[in-house]
């Protein structure tokens, strides 16, 4: 993001901002990378701010792992605490898997409203407390209603993330933005992988034999560990972050009108860039939803028949891809060809990566197994590459903003449509694969056919509205 901000430099212009011409460098103008007219900014080399930067981080790793740590055991809590019959635990696991998402959906508003009037650090340290307490509170639940309490408890504090993004926005600018927002997307990726690690791996009766209140509540330990690693980022915020909402700014958002939120959503290129990051998160969160099903289902359904150990294994590979494009790529290509062009090759490579799944299949039920290892490889080092989008969505819709001022609003818009994604998405698509699992439909491959088809919308939006 181009807004430099810092304790005693204001966000607010004194002017109306002049916009750039087609010919203007994209080192010297906000906006898209694509030389429509844009708003002029500082892009001066500025040092990158690591203690800032990394704290954030940090806090952005808080989030995801709240969300996701009770999702190995939610089945088997359902079952133990409310008394219900299998077939009926799937419908209460996804109704409380995903009001977290819902909750959180309902207040990310509020929460760039707050930020606005009272400051990034001080809501960003009362939401990441709140999100500690309340995931720890989680494996007290002796009932259902209980569990959906807590729950809700715990989305109602999940602003953090929301509050992060314009945080990281704000610590850096054209120079530093790349870097700056490959680092704090790896965080969440991190915490979407380090969560249900905790809610698998702490769930164990060996681990908490002997003492009475874990034997008592068997799944307190999870959650409580889940809740420090929130607390951590809690503190780590409070002793390394500063404020990036100037003092003056806060003044000034008091005495001037905001934009409403259908004004900025009729703002040139918020529309655009808002569809685009919704549909790059609807593809990942597909994909990632599917892929631990698709690897462990059986060969003749469609899958690839994995044993838990290699599911581990591929999505660890997976997530080191990511990783490696992410922070070592990113950036580079970034500043060499631009925002909107990373996205246009990534929105290529998904296309890709979900027609190397079914073929991964086909070579199985041909028992062709050296081919099948020589292929591998592909839908790995395309995943991860396809990983750069979720930076890039990022800064795309931060490039739209018409002012400094509507960055939270905006980035609250952001949130709220991600967590809409998130709140659908995988009940969706998991459903979609076991459709095309049973019934054997396109072979076993309806779900990622369907995915393929829902490639299409997103490239021409890139290729094609590049001007908006």
């Amino acid at each position: 993001m181009a807004f430099k901000a810092n304790e005693t430099t204001p966000l607010l212009a004194d002017s109306i901002p002049k916009l750039a011409s087609d010919e203007d460098s994209d080192d010297t103008v906000l906006g898209s990378d694509d030389g429509d007219g844009r708003l002029l900014h500082d892009a001066t080399e500025q040092p990158f701010n690591h203690w800032q930067i990394f704290a954030l981080c940090c806090a952005a790793v808080t989030e995801p792992v709240a969300c996701f740590c009770i999702f190995p055991f939610v089945s088997e809590m359902i079952q133990a605490t409310g008394g219900l019959e299998e077939s009926d635990v799937g419908f209460w696991a996804g109704a409380i898997e995903s009001l977290f998402s819902v909750v959180q959906m309902g207040l990310m508003i509020i929460y760039g409203r707050m930020s606005d009037r009272f400051g990034r650090k001080p809501v960003l340290v009362f939401s990441l407390a709140g999100l500690s307490i309340s995931t720890a509170l989680f494996g007290l639940s002796r009932s259902l209603w209980q569990m959906v309490m807590f729950r809700c408890l715990a989305g109602s504090f999940a602003g953090s993330v929301l509050t992060v993004r314009i945080m990281v926005a704000e610590s850096c600018n054209k120079s530093t933005e790349g870097r700056a927002f490959a680092w704090f997307m790896f965080a969440r990726n991190g915490g979407i992988l380090l969560g249900p690690v905790i809610g698998g791996a702490f769930v164990d009766p060996r681990l908490t034999s002997g003492i009475s209140l874990f034997e008592q509540y068997p799944y307190l330990l999870a959650t409580g560990i889940t809740g420090a690693v929130c607390l951590l980022g809690t503190l780590l915020v409070a002793m390394f972050c500063h404020e990036t909402l100037a003092e003056g700014d806060k003044l000034a958002k008091t005495k001037i009108q905001s934009m409403t939120t259908w004004q900025l959503l009729k703002a040139p290129g918020v529309a655009s860039g808002l569809y685009i990051f919704g549909h790059t998160m609807f593809l990942a969160l597909a994909n990632t939803a599917v892929l631990p099903v698709f690897l462990f289902t059986s060969t003749a359904n469609g899958g690839l028949g994995f044993s838990p150990r290699w599911i581990s294994y591929f999505l660890a590979g997976l997530a080191a891809s990511q990783g490696l494009w992410t922070l070592m790529s990113f950036p580079t290509l970034k500043r060499k060809m631009g925002t909107r062009k990373v996205m246009q090759i990534c929105s290529c490579g998904w296309p890709l990566l979900f027609a190397s799944m079914p073929v991964l299949n086909e070579v199985l039920r041909r028992d062709a197994i050296a081919a099948f290892w020589a292929v591998v490889p592909v839908p790995l080092i395309i995943g991860g590459g396809v990983a750069m989008s979720f930076a890039g969505a990022q800064l795309l819709v931060n490039d739209t903003c018409p002012s400094p001022t509507e960055l939270a609003l905006l980035n609250a818009l952001t949130q709220t449509l991600n967590s809409a994604v998130r709140a659908v998405t995988p009940a969706l698509f998991t459903s979609v694969f076991a459709l095309g699992a049973k019934t054997q439909l396109l072979d076993g491959h309806l779900c990622w056919v369907v995915l393929i088809a829902l490639t299409v919308p997103l490239q021409w939006a890139l290729f094609f509205r590049a001007g908006t």
